[in-house]
Order: structure tokens, then C-alpha cells, then sequence
């Protein structure tokens, strides 16, 4: 009878590169095909449906004011650099793709406070002329940082619906 050796480290590991690349490309094929990735890619709406749970939300959208002026990018992805704003894509899209496949989430979807920045700074820029007029009534004259304007009169405080209004 032959004695059974162990395996030479050589064949574990390409067991193992096979393994990696394998799963790599499955987990792309699946993003990129199935889940429709390239389309986050892009500046288009209608990508942020391609979840079921974000079609309420889309379609409340598509109704509004904001619907006919503004993409789902222009509020809730950064507009200081590309860089930015493909982080803000690539961050939002790797929690939201792993809340809903795990299932983890509320029912009522609540807006993080990183988004919430983004979505503050992006109507202060789209609507900066009366913004501006209601920041110094006030609050009076703006502090160098802003920080106090932003907290205390933050735009998505009153207008929380807006751009999704049902």
C-alpha cells in the first residue's frame, strides 16, 4: 500500500489563485451583469431603481419639481470633484448592495449623516442666491466655517421630502 503524501505547497496555491480569480470573476460577472453596475457609472437616474427597493423612491422622483430639473447625482453625489463624487457612488453603492442582499435594513429608509452633508451642500449650491438671503436673516452674519448655518438651518431639515414627494 502506498503511503498518501501531502500536498506540495506549489499545487495549494495555485489551488488557491484559481480559487481567488474565480470567485473574482464570478462576483464581477454577477455586479456587472446581473446587478447592472456599469449603470452607477453613469449620471442617469433610472439606474437607481435597477434595486427594487429604491423603485418608490424613483417614481416619487420622476412626479416631483426636482424630477424634471435635477438627476438623482445632482442631490445626493458630491459636486466638488470627480473624484468625489465617484467615492460618494463606489461608498453608497457597496452599502447599499450589502444592506439589501443581506436584508439588513429598515423598511423606511434613513438618509445617513454622510449623505445628509451631500444632500445639504447640494441644494446650497443649486439654490445658493436664497439660500444665502435666509442664512444671514438667520442667523445674521455666517461664522467663517459655516458649521453653525449648516446645523442650525439646514435645508433638508424643512424640505426633507423634496424630490421625493409621493
Amino acid at each position: 500500500m502506498k503511503k498518501r503524501t501531502r500536498p506540495r505547497l506549489a499545487t495549494v496555491l495555485y489551488i488557491l489563485i484559481a480559487a481567488l480569480i474565480g470567485g473574482m470573476a464570478g462576483i464581477g460577472t454577477y455586479t456587472f451583469g446581473y446587478a447592472k453596475g456599469a449603470s452607477y457609472l453613469s449620471a442617469g437616474s433610472e439606474s437607481c431603481a435597477n434595486c427594487h427597493v429604491m423603485q418608490g423612491h424613483y417614481d416619487a422622483w420622476l412626479k416631483s419639481s426636482h424630477g424634471k430639473f435635477a438627476s438623482c447625482n445632482d442631490c445626493h453625489a458630491p459636486h466638488d470633484s470627480v473624484v468625489s463624487m465617484y467615492y460618494c457612488k463606489a461608498r453608497n453603492g457597496f452599502f447599499h448592495s450589502l444592506a439589501f442582499t443581506t436584508g439588513d435594513f429598515e423598511e423606511n429608509l434613513r438618509i445617513t449623516d454622510y449623505n445628509r452633508r451631500v444632500t445639504e451642500q447640494a441644494c446650497r449650491n443649486c439654490h445658493e442666491d436664497v439660500v444665502h438671503q435666509i442664512d444671514i436673516r438667520a442667523i445674521g452674519e455666517l461664522n467663517e466655517d459655516h458649521t453653525e448655518r449648516l446645523e442650525s438651518n439646514a435645508c433638508i431639515r424643512c424640505h426633507s421630502t423634496v424630490g421625493h414627494d409621493t
